[in-house]
């Protein structure tokens, strides 16, 4: 598989340039505009000579694989829900690989593997396509939009409150994200699940009526001694 490279910038020239503002605050007047302009002068030459000097992280990670090309079923809206279906899970894989956080990624696995099924079983049974329209048109392009803040946010390497507070939400709401997807899954067997359990009661019925289940079976057929067979009515 293809490697790729992922940049993290160092963060050093970030904080050296707002270290001369604090310290700048402290030793001298912000009084004039000349004050600020020297501060900032300052700041920007700090800054500059620390993105010189300090080197961003570089690491290699496994590509994502290009998404496959599904052959043409015939059924314009089925094709369009599976290039997309396909587009997204790239997409959820790449951002697996980039971003870091161990709770995070897992939840992205469990959505990744829900939405594959989802896929799979609608591709299956295109009677299903509109169950799964609300899901494809909003929840899982806006899971995927979270996602791609929390990415972006977390690649500056910069804390902030509204990077931290934002970061921490999407944190908080991938768990319940991928219970959704799995949910989703789950509802589309909802028919096939009513159509087993009627098929199994029906089953039960008839088994009994012909004494044909365990209890009666073994009831029916318990031996003598000597072989023969004891037969009893119940």
């Amino acid at each position: 598989m293809a490697t790729v490279k992922k940049v993290r910038k160092s963060v050093a020239p970030y904080y050296g340039a707002a270290a001369v503002w604090v310290a700048w605050a402290l030793l001298f007047n912000l009084y004039r505009i000349s004050d600020f302009l020297l501060a900032a002068a300052l700041s920007l030459g700090l800054f500059l000579l620390l993105r010189a000097v300090c080197k961003d992280e570089v690491t290699e990670v496994e590509a994502p694989d290009p998404p496959k090309e599904e052959k043409p079923t015939g059924n314009a809206e089925l094709d369009r829900m599976l290039k997309d279906g396909n587009l997204a899970i790239s997409e959820l894989r790449r951002l697996n690989d980039s971003i870091e956080d161990a709770a995070i990624s897992a939840d992205i696995d469990r959505m990744e593997a829900a939405s594959r099924k989802i896929f799979d079983y609608v591709k299956a049974h295109p009677e299903k396509l509109p169950d799964i329209r609300r899901f494809m048109d909003y929840y899982l392009p806006t899971s995927l939009k979270l996602l791609n803040a929390y990415d972006r946010m977390d690649a500056t390497g910069v804390r902030g409150e509204n990077i931290d507070s934002t970061k921490t939400r999407v944190a908080g709401m991938m768990d319940t994200v991928a219970a959704a997807f799995e949910k989703q899954l789950d509802s589309l067997f909802g028919d096939e699940a009513l159509d087993i359990s009627s098929d199994i009661s029906v089953l039960e019925t008839m088994l009994s009526r012909e004494g044909l289940s365990g209890e009666k079976m073994e009831a029916e057929t318990t031996k003598n001694a000597d072989g023969t067979d004891i037969r009893l009515d119940l």
